[in-house]
């Protein structure tokens, strides 16, 4: 593609060179630079891609994008001059791949928890209607039936566009996407063109990164506030921030809640351990997915079809069909009476509503055993939080290793130890072997009781100093249990 095509609807300061060069390649990492690539340096956390401009140039960049121009410019290479590199870079991958989230309907989901879930699920109910669809989420990329192993919850804007490039060439008409925090702030959405924009909540996470909650909040509202008057915005009218989603955007405005008036109103009429009877706008279904959280996740997936133009009886008959979403309350009873429930909760308000969700259900004569961690490297001032919530809620909670990267697992366990109340001391013991955490629990359990491994879901590894290490909960209960059952 030539330079002029790549440059539409970004406004440019200069352009020194030839704006007539054939362009292979759009790049933003100097170390994959190749003949003919243009680069887009873009300034990082951690490092100024504009440090990298004269190695690119040698490696056979034939065009550099940056917001400051080098002081000697090579003749064979086109300069232009941008005000932030890192939005241009994502409308040069929207342009260089054809403006793909402009020929198919993008659907975005953003919030705290049910990203993963509300995404997985929408993609799974437009299977069952009939079409093939594109997923971009934390537990895998699809487009149809072919899967693209996942590295990020919001892949780079060059990554996206490719994927959607593809996805409209296989003949995907929907594309359903998590979009993180991380991704808005990085403006790896830039460019991209969404047809329905989905809030879920919004709780403590993340402030390692964001550093406030009130900036966490304005990074999430800012995918809205760039939506366009064509799009739809569809918010969660029960969480507090929900309505501040949609304070300033130009989308269509829609609600959905339990407790309060919105445009989709839904309450559970039944529910245990194999599923719940629901009532969505009048209209009643039952789905094999349980837990107090999935009745919000699909209502939310029920909201986003039906401004897709859906027929409301159809969704909730595609919706009746759905599976739980790996890692994400996945429950399996041993054969010596004891219920598992693996679930992905890592944040305080995640593992609460875990937690609710499996007290709602059980009758109390069944003790509730939780095995839980924290992330290394991350957020520390939700640790205390969740060491408080998971001892109240349980009648015994071990508190063990998550992902501990290049922390100190002692030193992570000390610091969810300090939110435990004095009346709950006797609640819990602490093992930082994870392996060693679940086998606890197994010995600990009796037939009927339940025990929740949370944290990790759906990952099949352990991250420690650096290094990624097979481990994966399911796998490790079903092991420890034919192991102790002999």
């Amino acid at each position: 593609m030539i330079i002029t095509e790549l440059l539409k609807r970004i406004p440019v300061l200069e352009i020194h060179g030839d704006d007539t060069r054939e362009i292979s390649e759009l790049v933003f990492d100097s170390r994959k630079i190749t003949e003919g690539s243009l680069y887009v340096a873009v300034r990082g956390t951690v490092a100024d891609g504009h440090s990298y401009i004269a190695s690119s140039v040698e490696k056979g960049a034939k065009a550099v994008v940056c917001e400051e121009l080098p002081e000697t410019l090579d003749e064979n290479v086109t300069y232009i001059k941008v005000k932030d590199s890192s939005k241009a870079l994502g409308h040069l991958a929207s342009n260089f791949y054809g403006n793909p989230s402009q020929k198919l309907k993008l659907i975005g989901v953003t919030g705290t928890n049910g990203k993963t879930s509300v995404s997985t699920l929408l993609f799974d109910v437009f299977k069952n209607l009939g079409y093939d669809s594109a997923l971009l989420s934390t537990v895998e990329i699809r487009i149809g039936e072919k899967i693209i192993p996942a590295t990020h919850t919001t892949p780079d804007v060059i990554t996206i566009n490719k994927i959607l490039a593809q996805a409209v060439e296989e003949g995907c008409e929907f594309a359903f996407m998590e979009v993180s925090s991380h991704g808005i702030a990085q403006n790896r959405i830039e460019g991209l063109h969404f047809k329905v924009a989905g809030f879920t909540n919004l709780t403590h996470d993340h402030l390692d990164y964001h550093k406030t909650f009130d900036e966490y909040l304005k990074t999430k509202k800012r995918f809205f506030d760039g939506l366009e008057d064509t799009a739809v915005a569809i918010t969660n009218a029960d969480d507090k921030n929900g309505m501040v989603m949609l304070q300033n955007t130009k989308a269509k405005k829609k609600s959905y809640a339990l407790k309060t008036m919105a445009d989709y109103h839904g309450k559970s009429l039944e529910i245990d351990f194999n599923g719940m009877l629901l009532n969505f706008n009048g209209k009643e279904f039952w789905t094999t997915l349980t837990g107090r959280f999935n009745v919000y996740n699909l209502l939310l997936v029920f909201g986003i079809a039906s401004e897709l133009g859906f027929e409301q009886d159809e969704i909730l008959q595609a919706v009746s069909k759905l599976k739980r979403v790996s890692g994400r309350f996945e429950t399996f009873k041993s054969d010596g009476g004891i219920f598992f429930i693996v679930d992905y909760a890592h944040t305080p308000d995640a593992l609460e509503n875990i937690l609710d969700s499996i007290n709602d259900i059980r009758t109390k004569n069944e003790r509730l055993i939780t095995v839980f961690g924290c992330g290394g490297d991350r957020d520390h001032s939700k640790r205390p939080e969740m060491g408080n919530i998971a001892t109240r809620k349980s009648t015994l909670a071990i508190i063990t290793s998550d992902n501990p990267r290049t922390e100190d697992p002692a030193q992570i366990i000390k610091e969810i130890e300090a939110g435990v109340e004095s009346q709950n001391f006797s609640k819990y013991t602490s093992i930082p072997d994870r392996r060693e955490a679940i086998k606890m629990a197994i010995k600990f359990a009796e037939p009927k009781d339940i025990v929740l491994v949370a944290g990790k879901g759906h990952e099949n590894y352990q991250e420690i100093n650096g290094v990624k290490h097979h481990f994966d909960d399911k796998e490790t209960i079903n092991e420890l249990w034919k192991l102790m059952s002999k």
